[in-house]
């Protein structure tokens, strides 16, 4: 039976990256017993290997909590542990949507950063009742009356309701079960109504095929119903319904205010997408759920396999790989230096990171990626505007009449100590300054409109350099800005490299050719002849290295005679090293290419 809305709670957990949401999940789970402690483990909702030694967590993920309050009353607590990256702000969102509450976890050493206040502004365009967890308290660097006043002064939420807590140890752990019960509502909802259900998130099983993530709002969902998705018009008859324990807890039914899993027969994630409505076909609701997107890829970049005899295997490995998740997108690409492969959009730097690692590990695959690129629109003088990822579709400069970038709203906050650096930094990087807040006596807040492009090599690496770990970042898309695009190409002896090229902004072109130039140098053997290695904007060489080569010394036997004799010997070396270049081919060893394309920016 479902259970009665007055004992349900809903909340997530909300905070920046490494603030201890999954760490306050696994006290939570330890605490409801729904695993016993030989099963336990760390980080228990990340179950990817990547999240554990990262310490971060990849997709949301969901739990039922059974909870007896100090009351004596039984509550349900269902949980949804949200990504702390940017990243996967869609996926947090899709889980702010689904909840009531919200947890929002501050590190009482470290104080509120970029993506608490992004976080926090998503929550309360949700209208979520938020409650602020101060945790980490057992540090000796912990300042819990600093951290209220920040509470009180940044968020502008009570610092009276914030909960002090030790995630690591338990501390504070009932405090906070029994704000819950008190201060987060209870859902709304009509078992008669028409069926209306959010998916806040999707996973892929092997032998049942996709498994739905839903929040239910109104009406009852059960077993051999048959579902309609309302923004793609897919149908589905349900097989299973049930709860997260951990392991999926099969109910039949699924009430109102109640969160919960559907295994339906859908063989392709694809088919699913976060945010959509599931209602009754046979008595659908009339609108759908506010907030359904579909999400877009920012960043592009090209695979290859290392051995072209692993393309098929490459093939096989994307498709299972997009079955767990739906944000990859890919189509096949060609590369005459590197073979066959695939074009891929990516959420992030970090997704591609993620993406990559899975390939590596998961199916055992050596693989290469092209320089990260984004997506440019380009408005010609004759015909529609149209979108560009790669080097390759750059058309002639000369039929372009204008050339767009996608920016960001980049908000840092940084101790006052290192804005200098900061600000430097930015400007760098193109960055225009449109405001600047003093949170209080140390801490900065900064925010910039700067082109996306410019934050996808070192910028957050250098970031957290300068600042020694404790300036941070957050963004979000700002659209589109012109901008001065250009292709630059990188030639060995005249010839063209197709998968070294790159679009760039004209301003960094020549820094950016120098530095793969040099980069080439050091990684291409020496032949019998001369390599030359250029940057080339069209026909305009703008950076240049050589690779010398090797020369025998034909002068050791020629002792004595004049200056004649010496001058044809040199002469005729010459003439056979103009020959040998004329036929010899320069093939590039696999590192070249690994050195330019890892960080394809200065060091």
């Amino acid at each position: 039976m479902p259970h009665p809305t007055s004992r349900i709670r809903n909340f997530c957990i909300i905070a920046h990256i490494d603030h201890g949401k999954s760490t306050l999940a696994d006290r939570f789970i330890q605490r409801a017993k729904i695993i016993d402690d030989r099963n336990f483990q760390n980080q228990l909702l990340d179950n990817m290997d990547i999240e554990r030694e990262r310490g971060i967590t990849i997709k949301s993920q969901a739990v039922c909590l059974p909870y007896t309050a100090a009351d004596g009353q039984q509550y349900i607590l269902n949980l949804v542990d949200t990504p702390g990256h940017a990243d996967f702000s869609y996926e947090v969102s899709r889980a702010i949507a689904s909840c009531e509450g919200a947890l929002l976890v501050i590190d009482a050493t470290q104080g509120v950063q970029a993506q608490t206040l992004s976080n926090l502004y998503m929550a309360m365009d949700h209208n979520l009742e938020i409650i602020p967890v101060i945790n980490k308290i057992d540090m000796p660097g912990a300042d819990i009356e600093r951290i209220k006043h920040q509470i009180d002064h940044d968020l502008g939420l009570d610092s009276d309701i914030a909960i002090p807590v030790s995630a690591k140890i338990g501390l504070g752990m009932d405090e906070l079960l029994e704000a819950i019960v008190a201060h987060i509502p209870s859902p709304k909802g009509s078992d008669t109504a028409p069926l209306q259900s959010i998916i806040f998130d999707s996973h892929y099983d092997a032998f049942r095929g996709v498994v739905v993530h839903v929040r239910n709002f109104e009406g009852t969902l059960k077993e051999g119903d048959t579902i309609r998705l309302f923004n793609t018009g897919g149908t589905y008859v349900v097989e299973e319904v049930g709860y997260f324990r951990i392991a999926l807890e099969r109910t039949r039914i699924l009430g109102p205010g109640e969160v919960g899993y559907i295994i339906a027969g859908i063989k392709n994630i694809s088919d699913i997408r976060v945010g959509d409505t599931v209602t009754l076909d046979s008595n659908p609701c009339l609108k759908g759920l506010e907030g359904f997107k579909d999400v877009k890829p920012v960043v592009f970049s090209s695979l290859y396999p290392v051995d072209s005899n692993q393309y098929e295997e490459l093939a096989k490995a994307l498709e299972k790989l997009k079955l767990n998740d739906a944000a990859l997108i890919y189509e096949k690409d060609s590369s005459a230096a590197l073979g066959f492969g695939f074009k891929c959009g990516f959420l992030g730097l970090l997704h591609l990171e993620v993406v990559q690692e899975r390939l590596e590990r998961e199916f055992d695959l050596n693989i290469i990626l092209t320089s990260p690129s984004v997506q440019y629109r380009i408005t010609p003088k004759k015909g529609d505007v149209f979108t560009i990822e790669t080097p390759a579709g750059f058309p002639d400069p000369t039929t372009i009449e204008m050339a767009e970038e996608p920016y960001i709203h980049a908000t840092v906050i940084t101790p006052t100590e290192y804005l200098g650096n900061i600000m430097t930094l930015c400007t760098q990087k193109r960055g225009v300054q449109t405001n600047m807040t003093y949170l209080d006596q140390t801490r900065v807040e900064m925010r910039y409109e700067m082109p996306l492009a410019e934050v996808l090599f070192d910028f957050y690496d250098k970031m957290k350099s300068i600042s020694k770990g404790y300036a941070s970042f957050d963004y979000d898309l700002a659209g589109f800005q012109a901008t001065d695009l250009v292709k630059l190409d990188i030639l060995i002896n005249g010839e063209g490299v197709d998968a070294l090229s790159m679009l760039v902004f004209k301003g960094n072109a020549y820094d950016r050719a120098r530095s793969v130039c040099d980069k080439l140098k050091d990684e291409i053997p020496r032949q019998q002849f001369k390599i030359a290695i250029q940057g080339s904007i069209g026909n305009t060489v703008i950076a240049r290295e050589t690779v010398q080569a090797f020369r025998k010394d034909v002068l050791a036997k020629c002792y004595g005679g004049d200056i004649s004799r010496k001058r044809k010997l040199l002469d005729k070396q010459k003439e056979g090293k103009k020959r040998m270049k004329m036929v010899g081919s320069v093939e590039l060893p696999q590192s070249a290419f690994l050195s330019v394309l890892k960080t394809s920016d200065d060091d």
